[in-house]
Formats: C-alpha cells, structure tokens, sequence
C-alpha cells in the first residue's frame, strides 16, 4: 500500500525507490533520559578534601589596636606639667579636698554654684583624669585614686567648710559628694556628715579644758574642805567663850 501511494505520487517508473522512506521511523521527543545521578562521596575523599582545603591567612590587626610603642626620651607636653603644678598647688594649700561627680548642667547654674561656695571660701576646680592621677599617685591623697573614674570636680579650702559645702550640695543635685580629705584624713560621703555635725575646734578645745580641769578644781576642794571646817568650828568655839566670858583674849604675845 505505501509502495502504491508512493508510485502514485511519484507517476510511476523507479522514481518511487529513490523516494522511499522507511515503513518505521523512531522519533525521540522531550527530556533526554538520565544516565548520572548523586552518589555520595567516599569518605576518605572526604578527609583528603578537609585535609588539602585551602585556609587564607588571617588578616594583620590595624595598627589602632595595637599597644603603643614605648618611646624613650619623649618629651612632656608643656600644657599638661602647667595642669599637673597647679594642681600640686592647689592640694598643697588646702585642708579640705572633696571630691565629687558632675553631672552636665546649665552655666548658669555652674556660675551660682561658684558663687555660693566662694561666700565660704570653697573654690571649684574642674580637673582632667589623666592630669590629676599622677599627681594623686604620688602625693598623700593616692587613696582617692579610685574615685577619678568619671567627670570629676575638686571642692578645696583652706578651711574645714564641710557644714557648708553639705548645705550649698543640699541644692544641686547635679553634682554629687564621693569623698573627701580633710586636715590629712580621708572620708567617705558618711564621714563628711558626720565630721559636719561636730562643734567647731574652738568650741571642742574649750570643751576638753573644761574637761580637763574639772578633776583639778575637785581635788582641790575636797583638799580644802578640811582645813576650812575646822577654822569655821574654832571660830564658832571662839564666839561662843566670849559671848559668855568664860575667856579672856589672848596676848598678842
């Protein structure tokens, strides 16, 4: 049948044999079919591939996290010894040291603050930490060291104002008592009100004297308490005798 349809086609002869095609033709359409799948790696692949990874060097530090050389001959800022002398001045020259935390607030308030602790001669410093820690380390006040850790200012007098600087404290919350050294002893916050409710050294030397001579005066007393009885009783003897003219008054003799 396909011989016929082909001559008819072809309009006879051999033409058709040279036209022929295949009865059966195997066309492959779609996906191609999958000859490869997963297979797991062999384990002791597995180890020579960990083994032979290739790990990258870890990168230098920066040079800002680096501890900084130690410079031999590195001259001292001028400033900064200014800072440092001033503040051995001003410890050396006062009896009272407090030192306190301060908190940011308005100028204002900073400048009446000032005025008020100048009225009782306490006087504000604003000192830097890396200024007044050398200073402190060397000086009789090394204890107060772990009090720099923040924004600190320094209250001094020449005087023990500790009643006073309490009071004009009271009002400024903003600034905070941690401790104080006063006449070479180092308080802490509750040792400064204690030593504020104390009577002033005029009153307490005044006090202790009279404490000291009160034991004096009463030996004393108790020393001449004999002697004037008996004087009192032998004038008494001696009125009596002549009130009644039993005696006669001695002779000057």
């Amino acid at each position: 049948a396909v011989a016929a349809k082909m001559a008819a086609l072809g309009g006879g002869g051999t033409g058709w044999l040279r036209a022929w095609l295949p009865a059966l033709q195997l066309l492959r359409r779609g996906s191609k079919a999958v000859t490869r799948h997963w297979k797991a790696m062999h384990f002791q692949r597995q180890k020579l591939l960990a083994v032979t990874e290739y790990l990258p060097p870890r990168p230098a530090a920066p040079p800002r996290c680096l501890p900084r050389p130690a410079t031999s001959g590195h001259e001292e800022d001028g400033y900064a010894r200014v800072l440092r002398r001033q503040v051995e001045e001003t410890l050396r020259s006062s009896r009272m040291v407090a030192v306190c935390q301060y908190n940011s607030m308005p100028d204002e308030d900073v400048v009446t603050l000032r005025h008020y602790l100048r009225k009782h001669n306490i006087h504000v410093k604003f000192v830097l930490n890396e200024v007044v820690r050398p200073v402190l380390a060397q000086s009789k006040y090394r204890n107060l060291l772990p009090l720099f850790v923040c924004r600190n200012i320094l209250l001094v007098s020449p005087e023990t104002r500790a009643r006073e600087m309490l009071r004009v404290l009271k009002g400024v919350p903003q600034v905070n008592l941690l401790g104080a050294c006063i006449d070479d002893t180092i308080l802490s916050r509750q040792g400064v009100e204690n030593f504020a409710q104390l009577p002033s050294l005029e009153v307490s030397q005044g006090q202790t004297v009279a404490a000291l001579s009160l034991l004096p005066s009463q030996t004393s007393s108790l020393l001449q308490r004999g002697p004037t009885h008996l004087t009192a009783l032998l004038d008494e003897h001696i009125r009596r005798l002549r009130g009644t003219g039993g005696a006669t008054e001695p002779p000057p003799g």
